[in-house]
């Protein structure tokens, strides 16, 4: 038998790359067809997704990826910041192996930053938070800080970051370079700094204009009648 597609997995993963906006309905019917699945399936994984908190289910409308208010933005950056501080904090030691898989990471970074595709460059700078709890030897910290990055990179998205990736990019640099020194503290003093940076480029004072996509469908329509 054929294995069964990972349809959560693929679903947060497009979500890590920028390629599905908040608020996006994900209709089951569609999602079938696409992965060749019953919607029985979707429907399962879908809820999944929802017990994460990455999706919500509306009434007769049917299951959308999550729009986070101002105040569970705010909550998602602290909770990663906790999780990500402790983690390293609490780090005796870390295998060569290990650093040179980040080494690895932060150099792939550069090279999508420096390409200039926003996918692929979202997708690895997210991912980075992923792969350090990976690397050192936590999967279910790893799959904690999944959940919350695809939640962060929805916040950066609908609050309109004006984060640079290119320092984002030198923060997780510095980051393996202490971690590499040994000096586990101060590599959670800069994590702490760079999510505060992060947080800290987005202005959640702004109310999320929920129906920008569909305005920006309707006005050449707009304009044309009114000429």
């Amino acid at each position: 038998m054929a294995d069964q597609p990972n349809i959560e997995e693929t679903v947060t993963a497009a979500i890590l790359a920028g390629r599905i906006q908040p608020g996006a309905r994900l209709g089951e019917s569609k999602l079938a067809e696409l992965f060749k699945v019953s919607r029985t399936r979707i429907r399962e994984a879908m809820m999944k997704m929802e017990a994460r908190g990455i999706v919500r289910v509306s009434a007769r409308r049917g299951w959308f990826v999550i729009e986070p208010s101002a105040a569970e933005a705010r909550a998602a950056f602290h909770a990663r910041k906790v999780i990500e501080t402790g983690l390293l904090r609490s780090l005796r030691s870390i295998a060569p192996e290990a650093l040179a898989t980040l080494r690895q990471h932060v150099e792939q970074e550069r090279i999508e930053v420096q390409l200039g595709g926003t996918h692929a460059r979202t997708c690895a700078l997210g991912d980075f938070h992923v792969h350090l709890a990976n690397t050192v030897g936590n999967p279910l910290l790893a799959d904690i800080l999944l959940d919350l990055t695809a939640r962060t990179v929805l916040v950066s998205m609908l609050y309109q970051s004006t984060e640079d990736a290119t320092a984002s990019n030198h923060d997780h640099a510095g980051i393996v370079d202490a971690l590499e020194a040994g000096d586990f503290p101060h590599a959670a003093v800069l994590m702490a700094e760079h999510i505060d940076r992060v947080e800290s480029s987005l202005d959640l004072t702004v109310e999320p204009d929920h129906l920008a996509a569909l305005r920006q469908i309707l006005t050449p329509v707009a304009s044309a009648k009114s000429s």
